[in-house]
């Protein structure tokens, strides 16, 4: 972790230095000069191949998995170092990951423009207006939650195929007619550009560095993803253990997810809690809990179909499966709230100084738990009836939903609201 004090801190020892396509000639004079007067460098296979020979100087190649690599910087603190990094070394990059370890102040980087800046500047796009994802060493599956019509998407690939599995991707759930452009070797002298509608796409394979830029287009019949909560309930596959949209909606409203947090999701069902969670902010993090395996099956397909495949899915009964779990800044009780003790050992787990519960219930006796806890920690008791027009006979009617009881409680350093 970075030092907690400034007193902490050392003098810069860790250059970062971000290589575009063009490789060595396109470095400023003061960069190559960070780069040969370094003992010791790290980078890519590629990167290294770039820089001139040096007398006595060691290059590293990044190992796998790259916390070693990490390991070894970190050993070295307080020397000269120098890593290599992909233009722009925070965003997407390295520079990231090394600054979870590393302060600010110990560091000096050379930044060139990033593969997405050299997009934009390709395609003309305003680059604050598109919606950038990278699938290098992450799922595909992440760019679902983005492909909405008129959207724009840059797409940093993970290789060569991914264009054509993107293409697939935007095939299937209706959106063939979007433009894609792969954008290959962008800044160097092999730079390339390839363009077609998803559907006609027929290279299996193009350059392996590129981005692909997607004009998103849909079919009349096709189901973005919505932006906002309370999704429709066909978005996930379920055996009737969910969470229905309408209620749906006003339990997001209560768990009121912010950036980069996590939530518990307790009896996770088909896992639209979760999913809903992390969709609203690209960095939260969601643990799904769910005792019953063919349910925790379909927790997971429904992530990946969501766009969110880094949801993760224990199965187990709470609260004995909830032990050693990273600690939560909201949670969200669907399932398992008659357990004895339960509702403790989540007030309990709370890390946030303004940690959510929200507990739901459909039972008399669930209903009991809650009236309970109201009475003991405080916080909000409300039950939502809803009403469904269905048919009836020759005419239509109103048909009543089971009405649902929630509990919410905000615990605000020790209290509860």
């Amino acid at each position: 972790m970075c030092p907690s004090t400034p007193a902490a801190v050392q003098p810069p020892w860790l250059s970062i230095v971000g290589i575009g396509a063009g490789g060595w000639d396109q470095l400023s004079p003061e960069a190559q000069e960070v780069v040969t007067s370094a003992p010791w460098v790290i980078g890519g296979a590629r990167h290294l191949e770039m820089l001139p020979a040096v007398v006595n100087q060691t290059c590293q190649v990044w190992p796998s998995p790259l916390s070693k690599g990490v390991e070894q910087i970190m050993a070295r603190r307080g020397t000269s170092v120098c890593v290599l990094a992909s233009g722009d070394p925070f965003w997407f990059g390295v520079g990231a990951t090394l600054a979870r370890h590393v302060d600010a102040a110990e560091m000096r980087v050379w930044p060139q423009p990033s593969a997405m800046s050299l997009a934009a500047s390709r395609m003309g796009w305003a680059l604050q207006h598109v919606a950038c994802v990278s699938v290098h060493g992450r799922a595909l599956d992440r760019v679902a939650a983005h492909v909405t019509h008129g959207n724009r998407l840059f797409v940093l690939s993970w290789d060569g195929t991914t264009p054509a599995a993107l293409a697939h991707l935007l095939v299937e759930r209706g959106f063939g007619a979007s433009q894609i452009t792969v954008l290959a070797e962008l800044g160097g002298v092999d730079e390339k550009r390839i363009s077609a509608r998803a559907k006609a796409w027929s290279q299996p394979e193009t350059a392996a560095l590129n981005i692909v830029a997607v004009e998103c287009v849909a079919k009349p019949n096709a189901t973005p993803i919505a932006r906002s909560a309370g999704r429709p309930d066909a978005l996930f596959d379920n055996d009737g253990q969910l969470t229905k949209r309408e209620v749906r909606a006003v339990v997001m409203a209560l768990l009121a997810p912010g950036s980069a947090e996590r939530l518990w999701d307790i009896g996770a069902g088909s896992g639209a809690i979760g999913i809903e969670w992390m969709l609203a902010d690209a960095r939260s993090r969601a643990i799904a809990v769910e005792a019953d395996p063919a349910r925790a099956g379909r927790v997971r397909a429904n992530a990946h179909q969501c766009g969110v495949p880094a949801l993760e899915c224990i199965e187990g009964r709470a609260p004995d499966a909830l032990a050693g779990l990273p600690a939560p800044d909201a949670i969200f009780i669907g399932g398992g709230l008659t357990t004895p003790g339960l509702v403790e050992s989540c007030r309990a787990a709370l890390a946030s100084p303004r940690g959510r519960i929200v507990a739901s219930s459909v039972t008399v006796e669930g209903d009991a738990v809650l009236a309970d806890a109201h009475a003991t920690h405080g916080g909000t008791l409300r039950r939502i009836g809803v009403e469904r027009v269905e048919p009836l006979g020759r005419f239509r009617g109103w048909q009543p939903q089971r009405s649902v009881t929630l509990w919410c409680s905000i615990q605000e350093f020790g209290g509860s609201s």
